[in-house]
């Protein structure tokens, strides 16, 4: 398990450099991904930890070049919009997001993740998406309830879905 800290981007992503203004899934190096399988790992906390379980031939990153932005909306008292505001999200927000995940790993015993990384996942074993995958790992829930685990982000519920994804990755044996 790790962050892959001294690895390298996906090979794809070494040919654009720069700050982009858009944002995240908009990157033109994500959606070339994609159409080869990969997915943005989930941004939920609950899921936070996946890229660092996941067996590594099925995780790749990138760079992250993009802009998160914030939206403010202006809105008449008929709740009509009567304008609307863009601007990149600022620095002490971009820390916080990541002050969140980080907390969050910290739960699981984990290191923090990696600064400036968007991370793609291929699913793994029987399954054609990362949605199917994680709606298979819901029964980890479950899992840890008969083996007296809390489901909950701990190191032991870690473990469950360490080895769950391992069993996933596994060839079948013939």
């Amino acid at each position: 398990m790790s962050w892959d800290e001294d690895g390298t981007p996906h090979p794809l992503a070494l040919r654009r450099t720069g700050r982009s203004e858009l944002e995240p899934d908009r990157l033109p190096e994500m959606r070339e991904l994609e159409v080869l399988g990969w997915e943005p790992a989930p941004e939920d906390l609950r899921w936070v930890f996946l890229p660092y379980v996941w067996p590594p031939a099925d995780r790749t990153w990138i760079p992250d070049r993009s802009t998160h932005w914030a939206v403010d909306t202006a809105l008449d008292g008929h709740g009509h919009i009567t304008g609307v505001e863009c601007a990149p999200l600022p620095e002490p927000d971009l820390r916080d997001l990541d002050r969140e995940a980080d907390e969050a790993l910290a739960e699981l015993g984990l290191p923090p993740r990696p600064r400036g990384r968007l991370w793609l996942l291929r699913p793994v074993g029987p399954f054609t998406t990362l949605g199917a995958v994680l709606d298979h790992l819901d029964h980890l829930d479950d899992l840890a309830e008969a083996r007296a685990v809390p489901a909950r982000p701990s190191a032991a519920f870690l473990a469950l879905a360490r080895a769950e994804l391992a069993e996933l990755a596994a060839p079948e044996e013939r």
